[in-house]
């Protein structure tokens, strides 16, 4: 029988200002045992959801480790969906996760971050990446990823390096979550650009 999800174990996110989100985390040693590594990712995974989050890497539960979970499953409108170029994400853990752009494109969106609670800026970002990382079985994956779901694995790869969205973000964006809905999140970018003046 299954856990229901709203009873699976949850820990605290930490937020911004804690040092241990601006440390890049060390090289990645295989000293976890496998069955502390499949419960910690499965904490991280229960955790993200019920944030929630569509990502979620270790520095933001405390834990200088190169490992990060991803999974953006949620419902969304086909509009939205077209204008972010998002596609589902299955689950994912990835260890050491890295990347790379391909080619020059890129893309502006308004990012949030479950360790910057209340707060969205726009970042650009490259629309199209390599990415790579080790699964849980020890096996090098590279996989080309595009739109959303090279933003989230960026976004999540640069936690392990000591760095937040808003390094990247365009400062004159900055928003709280409640002005972003109320007066943005359905606006073209431009009219964005132009009312926020960036």
């Amino acid at each position: 029988m299954s856990v229901p999800f709203g009873l699976q174990p949850t820990v605290k996110i930490v937020q911004a200002g804690d040092p241990v989100l601006r440390s890049s985390t060390p090289e990645w040693d295989d000293s976890l045992e496998r069955t502390e590594l499949e419960a910690l990712v499965e904490l991280m995974r229960s955790t993200m959801h019920a944030a929630p989050g569509v990502g979620l890497a270790a520095p933001q539960i405390g834990l200088s480790l190169r490992l990060a979970v991803l999974e953006d499953l949620w419902p969304i409108d086909q509009e939205t969906a077209a204008a972010k170029e998002r596609e589902p994400l299955e689950f994912m853990a990835a260890i050491d996760p890295r990347y790379e752009a391909v080619g020059a494109r890129t893309a502006t969106h308004f990012e949030g971050c479950l360790s910057v609670r209340g707060y969205t800026a726009s970042v650009e970002r490259p629309a199209d990446i390599l990415a790579s990382w080790t699964d849980l079985e020890g096996v090098r994956h590279e996989r080309e990823l595009h739109g959303w779901q090279a933003r989230i694995f960026q976004h999540e790869t640069d936690h392990l390096n000591g760095m937040l969205y808003l390094d990247k973000a365009e400062p004159r964006s900055l928003c709280t979550d409640e002005n972003f809905a109320r007066l943005w999140s359905y606006e073209e970018p431009e009219t964005v650009r132009e009312g926020l003046g960036f």
